[in-house]
């Protein structure tokens, strides 16, 4: 009786510490924190979260700040989407060709080590401050890591299970779509994950550099003008916009992909 109360208890305070009031009281604490913080000092350069809030819903009603968003979250979209498309073919070719992966290689070790602040630079001076100029130098930034994530997925197919298709004389739709695609989620979900993690940062600086409007060009304008309160409003409103993202999109799509998985056999 007593075992069985005991883990029940640790059943219950496990569950309890998997929901969404963890989160919530994550972020809670740290508004605490921020507002503490914020009082002590007294200064017009730690505003508190009541006046940042306050920035954010003014601006919202009276200013430009989901215009701003808009235009940011379309270039995170082009970008990404130029980026896994380009990286996934690259790094299936690489992964399923080695002569493909012996050409390709010496000039992947460049990107992937070439600072992004070059290229965006570079493709600005080439291209011109331009819309293309910027989607492009921020997907040219994320396709390396595409490429080498989906690579290993590539070696990582199962040989046996390709034989399989073969002898049951599967089209190669329903072996791309039964066979190859279901060993190749986790390495599409892992760059997704980190793809996003990475335009989201990009997308802020090749804004600060070289375009008239977003998130980044609304931080560098504030910057200058030193109002921190508009500087951390367009921050806790970009922060806001991810997490939704995150929570609302790109968990959801992965549970749904990952799915057959938990399927009874």
């Amino acid at each position: 009786m007593s075992v069985t109360y005991v883990r029940g208890g640790v059943e219950q305070r496990t569950r309890l510490f998997r929901g969404p009031i963890v989160s919530v009281l994550s972020i809670a604490g740290f508004l605490l924190v921020w507002y503490v913080a914020a009082e002590i000092a007294q200064s017009r350069l730690l505003p508190g979260p009541i006046a940042v809030l306050d920035y954010i819903y003014q601006e919202t009603l009276h200013g430009e700040l989901l215009t701003e968003l808009g235009i940011t979250l379309w270039r995170v979209a082009a970008s990404f989407i130029v980026a896994m498309f380009i990286g996934s073919v690259i790094g299936l070719a690489m992964g399923q060709m080695p002569a493909v992966n012996r050409v390709l290689d010496p000039w992947l070790i460049v990107l992937l080590n070439l600072p992004a602040l070059v290229i965006i630079i570079l493709a600005y001076v080439w291209f011109g401050l331009n819309e293309a100029a910027a989607i492009g130098a921020v997907a040219l930034n994320k396709i390396p890591n595409v490429v080498v994530t989906l690579r290993e997925g590539a070696r990582a197919l199962d040989p046996g299970l390709d034989e399989m298709a073969r002898a049951y004389r599967m089209s190669p739709w329903s072996k791309l779509r039964n066979v190859t695609l279901p060993q190749l989620q986790p390495y599409f979900a892992a760059a997704s994950r980190s793809g996003l993690s990475l335009i989201w940062k990009i997308v802020l600086v090749v804004e600060l550099l070289g375009r008239p409007n977003g998130v980044g060009f609304e931080l560098h304008l504030n910057f200058q003008l030193f109002n921190v309160t508009a500087i951390l409003g367009y921050t806790l409103a970009f922060v806001a916009v991810m997490l939704a993202i995150e929570y609302l999109l790109v968990q959801p799509l992965e549970r749904y992909s990952t799915r057959w998985r938990n399927k009874p056999v």
